[in-house]
């Protein structure tokens, strides 16, 4: 009994000193491995992880087992067998000692990234509230990779989880993702699992390793740079840059406790900033957080004696309302317009005092809109509330005394793809091109340059890589004219030429006012039918009408297109064909009049342009009256036929 005692004594004083290490002996798979997981049907899906030096390690997983050591480094790897659709089995790691994965299913496994158009959630897209109540597809597992930069690549993300699929789960997912992978869900009744890791408002170079990006004439210099960056001196220049801009770097945001949200409050040291208008474009650039607004307004007697309506335009993201102290409404939601109701309990008369905490996550921020949309209205009077408001930052995001994610090319693809690769997947989605539309000659290499370095990288050969072309949005062109997203789009069409690719149009579904279309539905759709035929061999229409070729004849131009499945159709009540411009030599486009001639082409004219000798469809930042479509209801893509600039 001493002797055991004695022992016991002695191992745990050993551990206690250090001199043995029982944390090293743990082996540990990459945090992208865990229970309720999606591995790839078809291929000897990769597993990695870490343990101790020369550890021994086996895998097992439905009766079948592989081993492997660890290395110097403790870095072990080891490829699984080759598996059919099935599940949930479990995944047991051995080594010194054991970890158990369960619900694993085998299915088909998907990727998807980009900017911000990827990363909107579920709880945004259009009819939200039904889509996240019937989002009940438990064979639908859903994962996102956190938001990392890095100036070198990691090979471990800092946390993450499988979950199954369901109203719970759905809301905070990429709505893109979550529409794309139901339809490949519901279509070839198997599981899929969805990896999605995008960031708001990034440009591609930021995505593409270092082994391709540093051999672009136009990156190589800030590559080089960021190379030789002291990270820790440089978050010194970024904190000081925050605190000339703020006076200040508050890290916690204490307004409450200090009294912002109430009417006694003296606000007279407090900046001034003009709302609606982002906090960006104030100077308050490149800045995340928690800011303060407050505002005056007067009202009589009978105006405080009945509710009121406060009508505050947009606010990016959040935000939480007081009026004189009570809190009359919060949202979470950054392209909604806020509307709350004041009770009369809450007003008083002469000068009442309106106070927002806005909470901002990444890319813009603030109370923004319409000035017309920011007012009080008291029964038939309306308040006018634009104009100057009183702010002040309480807290600004950790992130933002880092670099920003586009600060220099590679830093998303070491913090947020690197440590995913070699994860066994079918293909990617992607949404992006919105931060690159001023270089859209230059995005015609880097965006094919970041499909072949994925593919390089993944080491499974050209995986299919489907992406969105860019929506419509701004205003809408009174005369044909030229237009950066239009070339961004035509990049993308040409990035086409690459093998096993495909290209989901959102020409005819975006938003002139907002460049986060709600309707992700069709998005994911178009995406998945791309899918469904270049991927697993349907038969079916997956893309609308393509420009083929055009001939000038008499005045006029008729044009071709491939992709028209069961004919050409015009979306109206009319038949006329809108959307196309003519040149002559001159390249001087007009507006012209076209129309169906067969399944397959259109005749196109102008009463302005006699010898027609160039043509665009859909050429514009927003094309809004572009009508063209196949009978599947794909709308034609937009293109011209007078060259690149």
């Amino acid at each position: 009994m001493n002797i055991i005692k004695n022992s016991t004594l002695i191992l745990l004083l050993s551990i206690m000193s250090g001199q043995i290490n029982l944390s090293l002996a743990n082996v540990q798979p990459a945090k992208i491995f865990g229970s309720n997981m999606v591995l790839q049907k078809g291929i000897e899906n990769t597993i990695w992880g870490q343990a101790d030096k020369n550890e021994a390690i086996s895998i097992t997983i439905h009766g079948k087992t592989v081993r492997t050591k660890a290395g110097k480094t403790g870095k072990w790897i080891v490829k699984l067998p080759v598996m059919d659709y099935g599940g949930p089995y479990s995944l047991k790691i051995n080594g010194k000692n054991s970890i158990e994965m369960t619900n694993v299913m085998i299915g088909e496994v998907w990727f998807s990234s980009g900017q911000s158009n990827m990363e909107c959630q579920v709880y945004l897209a259009e009819n939200a509230k039904e889509e996240i109540a019937n989002a009940n597809y438990p064979q639908i597992r859903l994962f996102s990779v956190p938001k990392k930069i890095s100036q070198f690549p990691v090979g471990d993300i800092e946390k993450g989880e499988w979950t199954e699929c369901s109203p719970k789960t759905v809301a905070d997912f990429s709505a893109v993702a979550y529409f794309f992978g139901r339809k490949i869900h519901k279509d070839l009744n198997v599981a899929v699992g969805l990896i999605n890791a995008p960031w708001g408002g990034t440009v591609a170079e930021t995505w593409i390793s270092s082994e391709t990006i540093k051999n672009d004439p136009d990156f190589i210099a800030p590559w080089n740079k960021l190379q030789k960056i002291d990270w820790s001196l440089y978050l010194a220049q970024e904190e000081q840059r925050i605190k000339t801009i703020l006076g200040e770097v508050p890290l916690k945001d204490n307004g409450v406790s200090q009294g912002f949200n109430l009417p006694g409050l003296d606000d007279s040291a407090w900046r001034i900033v003009k709302s609606p208008m982002y906090w960006e474009n104030q100077g308050y650039v490149e800045l995340n957080g928690i800011a303060w607004y407050r505002k005056s307004f007067n009202l009589t007697k009978d105006q405080a004696s009945s509710k009121l309506l406060l009508s505050l335009a947009k606010i990016d993201d959040s935000d939480i309302c007081w009026v004189n102290g009570i809190e009359v409404g919060s949202s979470e939601k950054f392209n909604m317009d806020r509307k709350y109701e004041v009770p009369a309990s809450a007003l008083r008369e002469g000068k009442n005092i309106i106070a927002v905490r806005v909470s901002d996550h990444g890319g813009f921020g603030g109370i923004y809109g319409n000035e017309e949309d920011l007012f009080a209205q008291s029964g038939n009077m309306k308040i006018n509330l634009s104009g100057d408001w009183k702010f002040k930052f309480s807290e600004v995001n950790r992130r933002n005394t880092e670099p920003g994610p586009n600060d220099y090319p590679t830093l998303l693809y070491n913090g947020m793809i690197n440590p995913i690769i070699p994860y066994g997947i079918r293909g990617v989605i992607w949404y992006q091109g919105e931060g690159n539309t001023p270089r859209a000659k230059q995005y015609q290499r880097i965006f094919p340059g970041l499909i072949t370095d994925w593919r390089n990288k993944w080491k499974l050969g050209d995986f299919p890589f489907i992406w969105v072309q860019l929506a419509n949005f701004l205003k809408p062109d009174e005369q044909p004219s030229e237009s950066t997203w239009a070339e961004l789009r035509e990049a993308q069409t040409m990035t086409l030429k690459l093998p096993n690719t495909g290209m989901a149009s959102a020409i005819d579904i975006g938003d002139a006012n907002d460049i986060h279309p709600k309707n992700k539905q069709d998005v994911g759709k178009r995406l998945a039918l791309n899918a469904l035929k270049l991927t697993y061999g349907k038969d079916i229409v997956y893309q609308g009408p393509m420009f083929s070729k055009v001939e000038f004849n008499n005045g006029k131009a008729v044009v071709s297109f491939s992709n028209t499945g069961g004919g050409l159709m015009v979306k109206n009540n009319y038949g006329y064909v809108k959307g196309f411009a003519l040149a002559g030599a001159d390249k001087k486009f007009y507006w012209a009049k076209a129309q169906i001639i067969n399944k397959t082409q259109v005749e196109v004219f102008s009463d302005k342009v006699s010898d027609p000798k160039n043509i665009r469809y859909g050429w514009a930042n927003n094309p809004s009256d572009v009508n063209l479509y196949n009978e599947e209801y794909l709308p034609a893509n937009p293109f011209r036929t007078n060259g690149t600039n």
